[in-house]
């Protein structure tokens, strides 16, 4: 029996009782781009079933992997890649030695056991000691291959090819490739909490199963918000994923925002969504890919790559100008849709109740990230010396400034709102409301008057603030952007109340939001997309573009998705030292 040997991981940088210790229903497990080739085109990556210990595998044929382990078996650690049990009986561990084969060690005397998705083993033929799953319509197979207590399942694009590496794996050194996969780890700081300690290595273990190697379109390091079920790359999701990622590997950063302005159309359009094959979408998403962009250079420092990125940048922000004021006042609107589920996916709040009404909007968030990216092209060019672009871009931000902070704050109810072709507000009492705390120019009444809003409890002061929408609002619901709390938005306003001083506040709302994502992650294994703000549903109970449904598959309907990447990502950035 192989017994866990992690000595070349030096034990001063890495404690392995830091690690992920919860396992939950749903959490990602996949090679990741980290540590070499991947294939997102095969969709083989797995994630945890409901029985200890099963993996389901998300092939087109979905297949389970039954690893058998004794009932007194205490969970050491579970990362995206790696995992370890300890019994009396010994250690069971899984780890995935390259993108198409995981390798591990059982303790028990049964076996391990290839099934299909609904448990059967009607489609598994056992050959030469080989557990073999071939879908006939794709012609890629799934093979488990076990030899005493190791065994490996292999994916192949072939029967043979699958077997092939699946005895291959089973020769690989299991220990070997743990410390391989842990190393990142090693790079992740101690916090005064063991619990939060705990929780940031989560957060560093989901972004790192979720990015991904150059394949196909994407030549360069890419990321995902989740390998299962969005798979694809989303443009101002992989700007989140990179303000973490920029603790981690600054140039592994730069190159996912890069991949996804590599995407950019001849026009200056980026979509808002682009697959492996080099599918892309129609519409666009919020602007922060400027802001990102010079984020990442305060890490980096290399001014080639910033001269690499201005040009598309200013591309992109053109575009968005010229596009998307269709009322020519010189404040913009978000694509509206007919999907009654989502009218507004360009604004990454799909199903907000501000897009109810199904019209074209000066959206408050809309603009508001223009004049920070407007702003953040303007710091680039004068970073490379180009001062008179730079005057050209500040000027144009302060001008959208100027009228965002005029022409949607209404002063009898102290907000900012939405407003109608016709000048009249849309008045729904979302949390874009707050999102103009990030405006340099934002008057001290006003950011009051927010705080205020903030801390009123018959509206935004929730169990977990802050609520997609306010409890007030006849539409609030676990939905989704309808009242739920996102991550994003939370990080984006606490830097907006930093950046004005209301240090309280900030640290209030920090505090709250990583509880928020700890509470969960020690009850389920997961960072979730999105949290009832009120407390009253777990997050797997919460609805999304319609009630949940019973048993949780994530192919027939989406909940609250698990392990999502900017949950993690920005969590890791609330939870990281300043001083580091």
């Amino acid at each position: 029996m192989e017994t866990s040997n992690f000595m070349s991981l030096d034990s001063s940088l890495l404690d392995l009782a830091s690690l992920p210790q919860v396992l939950g229903e749903g959490g990602l497990f996949a090679f990741s781009g980290w540590d070499g080739e991947t294939c997102a085109s095969s969709d083989f990556a797995a994630t945890w079933g409901a029985e200890r210990l099963s993996l389901l595998i998300h092939t087109p044929l979905r297949r389970k992997l039954l690893i058998p382990l004794d009932d007194e078996a205490r969970l050491r650690f579970a990362t995206g890649d790696a995992c370890l049990f300890e019994g009396d009986a010994g250690e069971t561990k899984l780890v995935f030695a390259a993108w198409h084969t995981i390798i591990g060690v059982y303790s028990s005397a049964e076996e391990c056991r290839l099934l299909e998705e609904n448990g059967e083993e009607s489609g598994v033929v056992r050959e030469d000691g080989c557990q073999i799953s071939c879908d006939k319509r794709k012609g890629d197979a799934v093979v488990v291959l076990a030899t005493g207590s190791r065994f490996a399942l292999a994916f192949g694009n072939s029967v043979e090819e699958a077997c092939r590496r699946a005895r291959e794996g089973v020769k690989l050194d299991v220990n070997g490739a743990i410390q391989e996969r842990l190393r990142i780890h090693t790079l992740v700081p101690r916090l005064a909490s063991d619990r939060r300690t705990e929780l940031l290595h989560k957060c560093v273990s989901v972004m790192k199963v979720n990015t991904l190697g150059p394949e196909g379109a994407h030549k360069r390091f890419w990321s995902t918000p989740d390998r299962v079920p969005h798979k694809d790359m989303w443009l101002w999701d992989t700007v989140f994923h990179s303000l973490a990622m920029n603790r981690l590997s600054p140039l592994i950063a730069w190159e996912c925002l890069a991949s996804m302005l590599d995407s950019q159309r001849s026009d200056g359009m980026l979509p808002h969504q682009v697959s492996v094959q080099g599918r892309r979408s129609a519409i666009t998403q919020p602007p922060v890919m400027a802001w990102g962009i010079w984020q990442n250079y305060m890490h980096h420092q290399q001014e080639a790559l910033l001269e690499e990125a201005l040009p598309r940048l200013e591309s992109y922000l053109l575009w968005n100008l010229k596009h998307r004021d269709l009322n020519g006042n010189g404040l913009l609107e978000w694509d509206i849709e007919g999907d009654v589920n989502c009218r507004s996916g360009e604004s990454g709040m799909d199903n907000s109740s501000r897009f109810d009404e199904a019209c074209k909007l000066d959206a408050v968030d809309f603009n508001v990230f223009m004049v920070q990216d407007m702003a953040a092209a303007a710091s680039i060019c004068r970073e490379l010396g180009h001062a008179e672009k730079a005057l050209v871009w500040e000027q144009s931000a302060l001008k959208m400034e100027k009228e965002i902070l005029e022409t949607l704050w209404d002063d009898e109810d102290g907000f900012f709102y939405d407003r109608r072709f016709d000048g009249s507000f849309s008045k729904v009492l979302a949390v874009s409301g707050f999102v103009p705390l990030l405006l340099d120019g934002i008057r001290e009444d006003q950011i009051d008057r927010l705080v205020k809003w903030m801390k009123d409890e018959r509206h935004f002061q929730t169990q977990y603030p802050l609520p997609s929408l306010a409890i007030s609002e006849p539409t609030w619901s676990t939905d989704m952007w309808r009242g739920p709390v996102w991550i994003n938005l939370n990080y984006l306003i606490i830097l907006g109340l930093r950046k004005h001083k209301r240090y309280e506040e900030a640290d209030f709302l920090s505090e709250r939001t990583i509880e928020l994502v700890q509470t969960y992650y020690e009850q389920y294994g997961v960072t979730f997309e999105y949290y009832d703000s009120a407390d009253g549903r777990p997050p797997i109970a919460c609805d999304r573009k319609g009630p949940r449904q019973l048993p949780y598959d994530i192919r027939q309907k989406y909940d609250s998705i698990r392990d999502y990447h900017w949950t993690a990502a920005l969590t890791a950035c609330l939870l990281w030292p300043a001083s580091q």
